[in-house]
């Protein structure tokens, strides 16, 4: 329970009671040294209540509602990129994770003031650590696949890089291609919150390889524009390096 409502973890699109309205509950809650798991409930009418959390290690926490606009909106964004190109379908994911970021932050301008990384962030209200945007990440991916719209991946849990080193650890989401069986790390943490995420194979992550680099700056990409963002270009050289890449 948060508050007064109850929220369901959902893993084949639950279906709670319609809202249309926004609901909001706020409530500070224990740090955590991972990622919490997914909690929300998909209503019949379209909207979607969620719990996210902010301020470093999931100590603050809050539900809220996206509405049946905020959603019809998100599907209307994601509908401009559908190509069937690994590069395309990464890319629709990275809209998705952006779009929901910005939903999440019109309820709580708090989330605003994140910055990448961790750096200069220290007593800043909305503030987000790896485990924040693992956990807010993997919340907005269930989500997506329960609305139809992570098409050609599956979800797996958070994973964890320099689990032993306090000054290095790292979470990231992670999603599975359904026909390689790869895996990608969808790592928000390296940009604001409202920004597109970073995706790479999950062994190169591990790796400590930098998505913003080469061979996978062009897919990691933040153009003016989601018509640049998806242009449906075949995956190339680029693309097939950064599959192959470890």
């Amino acid at each position: 329970m948060i508050g007064f409502f109850a929220i369901f973890v959902s893993h084949a699109g639950v279906v709670g009671a319609a809202s249309s309205e926004p609901i909001f509950y706020d409530t500070p809650g224990p740090s955590v040294s991972r990622p919490l798991p997914p909690e929300y409930v998909i209503h019949r009418d379209g909207s979607v209540t969620l719990r996210i959390c902010f301020n470093w290690s999931c100590a603050r926490r809050q539900t809220m509602t996206f509405t049946p606009n905020d959603m019809a909106l998100l599907k209307n964004h994601l509908a401009l990129c559908l190509g069937p190109s690994v590069d395309d379908r990464l890319q629709h994911v990275r809209i998705g994770i952006w779009q929901m970021q910005l939903l999440a932050q019109k309820y709580q301008p708090l989330l605003a003031n994140d910055l990448a990384i961790n750096e200069l962030e220290t007593g800043i209200a909305g503030r987000m650590d790896c485990v924040d945007s693992a956990s807010n990440t993997t919340t907005y991916l269930h989500i997506l696949r329960d609305i139809r719209e992570l098409a050609g991946w599956t979800v797996s849990a958070p994973k964890v890089r320099s689990r032993f080193d306090l000054t290095a650890v790292h979470w990231t989401a992670v999603i599975s291609d359904t026909e390689t069986g790869q895996p990608w790390s969808v790592d928000s943490w390296f940009r604001p919150n409202g920004h597109l995420p970073l995706v790479m194979p999950l062994q190169s992550w591990s790796d400590r390889k930098k998505a913003w680099e080469p061979p996978f700056a062009r897919i990691n990409s933040a153009p003016h524009s989601i018509a640049e963002l998806c242009d449906t270009r075949p995956l190339g050289v680029l693309g097939a390096a950064a599959l192959s890449f470890q």
